[in-house]
């Protein structure tokens, strides 16, 4: 599968990103490219550009600089339209859930069917629950966000991500704040889903378990270069990099015996 990476467009590709808060370059000349079924990880340090990277790609930052390209479109410097067309075939799981508060778990899976397909209440209904039970939450349709565990409330705002099948999903800091059994169930649940729908993933973490569990590839950013420092596969880069830094943080290292 691998060899044949090569001769197919990459499913995204991002090109020369700039990006900028005010004065300060957070992002300079940043390209990769993400292959259709791949788990792409994005890590690195504190303020490294990790999420402002991701929030570019999904279009929620502007670019100042550079393109990003979904499916061979350029939803930087074209118009509405195209990145519309491209809001369709993504998926975002925000840090923190992103649920609301004040619905149920259902209502919360069925907003982003109800704006974007119109559908009976039967089949609404059916598709709502057919999404909760591929995340394991298939009997908790009427809780409320406020009443699930940390690990539900990831599981619940997965489910909406999928809500529209998806071609890429997004998924910030997937883990953040779960106990390390519960980190290790929503690893199995992306993998199963990339696995058995193909669902190409870019997931941003700095959870080393979650890192080799989910990745074949990452890429790693760092705050002094404001660009990209490693590209390639979790282990090969702990055991092989050049790089003192990219060795310091897969080997869980200090600065000291980085050097």
């Amino acid at each position: 599968m691998n060899n044949a990476k090569s001769d197919i467009e990459p499913l995204i590709m991002v090109r020369q990103l700039t990006s900028e808060y005010g004065d300060q370059v957070i992002l300079d000349k940043v390209s990769f490219d993400v292959h259709k079924g791949e788990i792409l990880v994005i890590l690195g340090g504190s303020g490294c550009g990790k999420t402002t990277l991701l929030r570019h790609m999904v279009g929620l930052n502007k670019t100042h600089k550079g393109s990003i390209h979904i499916e061979g479109h350029d939803i930087c410097n074209g118009d509405d339209s195209i990145y519309q067309a491209a809001l369709k075939k993504i998926g975002i799981l925000f840090q923190n859930g992103a649920l609301l508060g004040s619905m149920t778990v259902s209502e919360n899976v069925a907003l982003p069917i109800i704006e974007n397909a119109r559908l009976s209440k039967q089949a609404l209904k059916r598709l709502v629950r057919m999404k909760l039970t591929m995340v394991g939450l298939g009997e908790y349709g009427h809780y409320l966000p406020s009443e699930l565990s940390g690990g539900m409330r990831k599981r619940a705002a997965l489910a909406r991500a999928l809500a529209l099948n998806p071609e890429i999903l997004f998924l910030d800091e997937p883990s953040a704040g779960l106990d390390p059994i519960t980190s290790a169930e929503i690893d199995d649940l992306i993998l199963m889903i990339n696995r058995n729908i193909g669902t190409t993933m870019v997931i941003v973490t700095h959870e080393l378990a979650s890192i080799f569990a989910l990745a074949k590839r990452v890429i790693m950013l760092d705050k002094s270069v404001k660009g990209i420092i490693a590209d390639g596969e979790p282990h090969h880069l702990k055991q092989h990099s050049d790089n003192p830094l990219v060795r310091q943080f897969f080997n869980r290292e200090s600065r000291n015996q980085a050097i």
